[in-house]
């Protein structure tokens, strides 16, 4: 089967494609008029040897002929004062008009294919990347938090249908793709079954379910993330091959009820949710020194929080976290690093 073509990945640029091609050429014939009015001010040292009268149109045709150093030797400088203006005037005047035109080559034809086939090859190579598949206000938090926390805005593809969205992406750093996530040559597009996670926020759960079925059809091993907002829609989302659910619905009717057990509850747990505060949240698989002993005895120093085990979810308080196993998943609680690189103490 032949490889299907796809919209290139791209980055942001400073300035728009003819936004740069028309400030160029406007440098290119202001130098030029300056150069015209230069000549026609200084025409008395001009000759020109077909019929003697330098005439305006000769000095536009000088003009060109000097800049482009053509020199047929019809029209000629032949007082000191002229031959002067045109070695320190005209002269830089006529390089810097080459250096512009070449400038302009270079960026439109040579350096655009070169950036071209460069996102061509990143496409080819994209690896162990995190695929956002929507990019509003989940998505966008979400990819903030990313670079929060350290991870390479080159290493995040971004994919949306809303340009202005992906303008946003780009300032960031991201690589962003215009698509449309539910097509299947899409996802192939950004090697989603070679991502080191996905997450979904396409702002509609129907959408952000269907998205998930063809992620998950296409890399069924993937960690896919997705946020849904009616609390009917979680399990479908987990049967669509979701690992992780999120509903900011019933994330914020907790910290609402958190917060009315307890002035600082919502603060702490805002806290643990962004790389900014004092604590994190940290989950990963335990370490070969840590088998045997009880989830109070991490060798991170942080505190153990719940152990999972084939799948199932075990308190520190259960007998399960007395003694950890080989390929039990940890999830503990680390102070954060101040700017010293030094952990800092954690709140009572």
């Amino acid at each position: 089967m032949g490889r299907r073509r796809f919209k290139p990945l791209r980055r942001a640029t400073k300035i728009p494609v003819w936004g740069d091609f028309f400030i160029r050429i406007g440098a290119a014939l202001f130098l030029i008029f300056v150069v015209v009015m230069i000549h026609w001010w200084d025409r008395d040292g001009l000759v020109d040897n077909l019929d003697g009268h330098v005439s305006f149109l000769d000095v536009i045709y000088f003009t060109m002929i000097s800049i482009t150093t053509t020199g047929f030797g019809d029209i000629a400088p032949i007082s000191d004062q002229a031959r002067l203006v045109e070695a320190i005037i005209v002269t830089p005047i006529r390089f810097a008009v080459f250096f512009i035109f070449v400038g302009t080559a270079y960026n439109f034809i040579i350096k655009r294919s070169w950036e071209k086939w460069r996102m061509a090859r990143i496409q080819e190579q994209l690896s162990d990347h995190v695929v956002v598949l929507g990019f509003g206000i989940s998505g966008s938090e979400a990819v903030g938090e990313l670079i929060e926390r350290g991870t390479d805005p080159a290493a995040i593809v971004v994919m949306d249908t809303s340009e202005e969205r992906l303008e946003q992406a780009e300032a960031l750093g991201c690589n962003v793709i215009e698509a449309d996530a539910t097509r299947d040559e899409n996802l192939e597009a950004v090697h989603i079954n070679e991502a080191q996670a996905v997450l979904v926020s396409a702002g509609r759960d129907d959408a952000s379910i269907l998205i998930v079925l063809s992620v998950r059809h296409l890399a069924p091993t993937v960690p896919i993330s997705v946020v849904v907002r009616a609390a009917d829609n979680e399990l479908i989302a987990r049967q669509a091959g979701a690992d992780n659910v999120i509903n900011p619905v019933r994330f914020t009717g907790l910290l609402l009820a958190g917060s009315a057990q307890g002035a600082h509850i919502a603060d702490y747990l805002g806290d643990l949710a962004s790389v900014t505060g004092r604590v994190r949240l940290v989950e990963r698989e335990v370490l070969p020194e840590e088998i045997g002993k009880p989830l109070t005895q991490l060798s991170s120093g942080g505190r153990g929080l719940r152990i999972y085990r084939h799948g199932t979810a075990c308190g520190f308080w259960e007998f399960e976290a007395e003694c950890l196993q080989a390929g039990d998943i940890v999830v503990e609680i680390l102070p954060s690093d101040d700017e010293d690189g030094e952990p800092l103490p954690e709140s009572d």
